[in-house]
């Protein structure tokens, strides 16, 4: 096992991996905000399936590798017919000025959802699902306010087969075999959203869980899970009829990590393609591009250039994302309030 791999694990160990980050990075959070917001649990029309899987770091040994899957939708939705979306004039952007002028907010509705997560690094995995729910409410005649939550376990596990150790090192995980442990999880999230902007807040991993390889077993007295806090807003400039450019920027706190920040800028031609560019401080910077594919099917990209030290190491990091659309009735593409 390579020399920066073993640091990296014993970092991870004690809590304290890229400075106490353990969530994965999602490049384009964007497209799928809800992986990050339980609030967003059933906002759209239809039911929104969406899975993705990134390979972090390329070229350095056991980098971590991100695959989730992500499906909810609406319960006692009612705006069915009365929505913008529900036809479709020849010629005219589904996403032009007409569009936006028309725009209300949704009745008072229910949604679920599910978030399945897998991070791997190395000999460690961390797999985590939740089921969600959220409730919606218009706060005006174009402005929504949710609620969300998530309940659900998380699973730390080593594989020790996987680990080479130069120096002596606690019986425990020098044998082999796998260790692992199940724990309770919740997170939470409120999104404010309309035609023109949306903030969220979020928190994960609110109920800490204290893990340590030692006896055979996890045990309550090293390195801890601890909570992560998101804040996120953005807001949609209508440039001309064909072209919506929505920039975003997305905050993360997690004690006693100083506060990280990222921007990204998605540009949106009509119903149909999107470019897109983020800088994440101190660690890089992305590029994005997607296409939606009639009104059932979507697929987006991005590449991110490691800024910091790692980069004399790694070829970057690759992200996929696709989507899918359940009892979309419209002939948009594009979803109508997750930008």
């Amino acid at each position: 096992m390579k020399k920066n791999l073993q640091i990296l694990i014993g970092l991870l160990l004690t809590g304290q991996l890229l400075i106490a980050q353990q969530k994965p990075h999602y490049t384009q959070y964007i497209l799928n905000q809800y992986i990050v917001n339980p609030a967003l649990t059933g906002i759209e029309n239809y039911v929104d399936v969406k899975a993705s899987h990134r390979m972090q770091w390329v070229g350095i040994q056991d980098a971590p590798v991100t695959t989730y899957l992500t499906m909810h939708g609406p319960i006692g939705k009612k705006d069915y017919k009365t929505t913008a979306t529900s036809f479709s004039v020849p010629g005219e952007n589904p996403r032009g000025k007409n569009y936006w002028e028309e725009y209300v907010a949704s009745e008072p509705h229910h949604g679920w959802g599910i978030q399945i997560v897998n991070d791997r690094t190395g000999p460690l995995n961390h797999f985590s699902g939740y089921g969600t729910y959220a409730y919606h409410v218009g706060l005006s005649a174009r402005t929504n306010l949710s609620a969300g939550i998530g309940l659900g376990v998380t699973n730390l596990s080593l594989n020790t087969d996987k680990l080479q150790f130069n120096t002596t090192v606690d019986p425990a995980v020098y044998g082999s075999g796998v260790l692992n442990k199940l724990n309770f999880d919740m997170n939470a999230g409120l999104y404010l959203y309309s035609a023109d902007y949306f903030i969220g807040l979020a928190a994960q991993q609110i109920v800490p869980s204290k893990i340590d390889f030692s006896n055979n077993n996890i045990t309550t007295q090293k390195g801890k899970h601890i909570p992560h806090f998101f804040a996120s807003a953005g807001y949609r400039f209508l440039l001309n009829e064909d072209f919506n450019l929505i920039p975003s920027v997305m905050i993360k706190y997690v004690q006693p990590a100083p506060v990280q920040y990222e921007g990204n800028a998605k540009l949106q031609y009509r119903d149909l393609l999107w470019l897109g560019a983020s800088y994440r401080h101190l660690d890089g910077v992305a590029a994005m591009v997607g296409l939606n594919i009639s009104n059932t099917f979507n697929i987006g990209y991005a590449y991110d250039y490691t800024t910091s030290r790692l980069n004399n190491f790694t070829k970057g990091t690759h992200e996929f994302v696709v989507g899918f659309t359940i009892g979309n009735k419209f002939g948009d593409s594009c979803p109508r309030n997750v930008w």
